[in-house]
């Protein structure tokens, strides 16, 4: 189910500062007319653990050469680096993706779309294949909000296909849906990478209540189960609470947390992409306050934390991620319109479509702003939050 890429070591360079007793003595040179030495033996350097999860590291490690940066050391400002039962995470050792995962994961996809996929499926439960049908079904795509443009591309798209096959049975209709519908979201499938920069700087936005913070915590718990070091910015200083609910993930997941009590967020993110350089951190994850769209000088406050961060790393923000709750359906693809307008969005993550009978939603997105996806929750638990597959996606909606 998921890509995995061992994590390249190589070994450190000599520091030209480490005191001569520390460092290798030259060998006297030979006397004249005696045999060369023997080589000494070298001491075959241990195998390094894979590192694994449904993230790509294709440049392997963490590609920083910490002698470039100063000794780490508490960040200017006010904001304090909390550790928080740290310690640094072991990469796990490198294992095939169990079956009964992956059938783990469909099942929990299935249940979770059982409330969208329901009143299109049973569309196809008829004997004919007829005007009625297509009717219906338009109906259907509509109520489950994928929206006028997607919904006119997948009924065209299913017509043609029809056509081709000559197909008469209607419960085989569905089946051709589920591939017009795979088709469409295949533009949204994309992983997340990695290890091309150290760190790696994500920045995540999302309105209050969609699931933003809980989902920066059960992505730092995948990242650093697939030994990748993270460290948390507390940067959502609008929202009461938000900074102890961050708190509370970084003590579960035994990472740092970069936080200011009623700091200014900007000043928080700059911090701690000072602090994730400095310390060599694979992921700096940066949590920014719930923003509505229409709050114009909120946005504007997104916008200043992400020019202050590229002036703490002039290639960051690497990523700029949205969160957005599938239970509000076309209001979701207006908060993906606003946002990337304002932030240059990267990525998405689809939250609570276990919730919601609006899970046509990506079908509208991926025919007006096909931003990718890069995961889906359908629960609580840590591990419903998964990559997104356009194919496995179509197939358990319409299972």
């Amino acid at each position: 189910m998921f890509s995995f890429f061992k994590k390249k070591s190589s070994a450190p360079a000599e520091d030209p500062q480490k005191p001569v007793a520390d460092q290798a003595t030259a060998a006297p040179a030979p006397a004249p007319g005696a045999p060369p030495p023997a080589a000494a033996p070298v001491a075959a350097e241990p195998p390094q653990p894979a590192a694994k999860g449904w993230l790509r590291n294709p440049f392997g490690g963490k590609g920083h050469d910490k002698s470039a940066d100063a000794a780490p050391a508490d960040v200017a400002g006010s904001s304090v680096i909390e550790p928080i039962n740290v310690q640094e995470p072991q990469a796990k050792p490198e294992m095939p993706v169990a079956a009964s995962d992956r059938k783990g994961w469909m099942e929990r996809l299935r249940t979770g779309l059982r409330k969208t996929g329901t009143s299109i499926s049973t569309i196809f439960t008829g004997t004919k294949i007829d005007d009625a049908l297509y009717e219906e079904l338009e109906d259907a795509l509509l109520m489950a909000d994928t929206g006028v443009k997607a919904t006119n591309h997948l009924l065209e798209d299913l017509k043609r296909r029809v056509k081709e096959t000559r197909t008469t049975d209607p419960a085989a209709v569905k089946s051709l849906l589920a591939d017009a519908l795979a088709d469409l979201l295949k533009p949204l499938e994309k992983p997340l990478v990695i290890g091309e920069h150290s760190p790696t700087v994500i920045m995540v936005a999302g309105v209050n209540g969609a699931g933003k913070t809980t989902s920066i915590g059960k992505l730092t718990r995948h990242l650093a189960d697939h030994g990748q070091s993270v460290l948390l910015a507390a940067a959502d200083t609008f929202r009461a609470a938000a900074r102890e609910q961050l708190g509370v993930w970084a003590t579960r997941n035994t990472v740092e947390i970069v936080s200011q009590e009623g700091g200014d967020p900007a000043a928080v993110s700059f911090d701690a992409v000072s602090a994730g350089r400095a310390r060599g951190k694979d992921v700096v994850l940066v949590d920014t306050a719930g923003r509505l769209p229409t709050q114009l000088h909120l946005m504007e406050e997104l916008r200043k934390i992400k020019r202050v961060v590229t002036k703490a790393d002039a290639s960051a923000p690497h990523e700029v991620l949205l969160v957005i709750d599938g239970n509000t359906g076309q209001n979701a693809l207006n908060q993906v319109k606003a946002f990337d307008e304002a932030l240059q969005l990267t990525g998405l993550i689809v939250t609570k479509l276990d919730g919601t009978a609006k899970g046509g939603v990506l079908a509208a997105i991926a025919q007006e702003k096909p931003i990718p996806v890069y995961f889906i929750g359908v629960g609580e638990k840590v591990e419903d939050l998964e990559t997104f597959n356009a194919r496995e996606f179509a197939q358990a909606l319409l299972a």
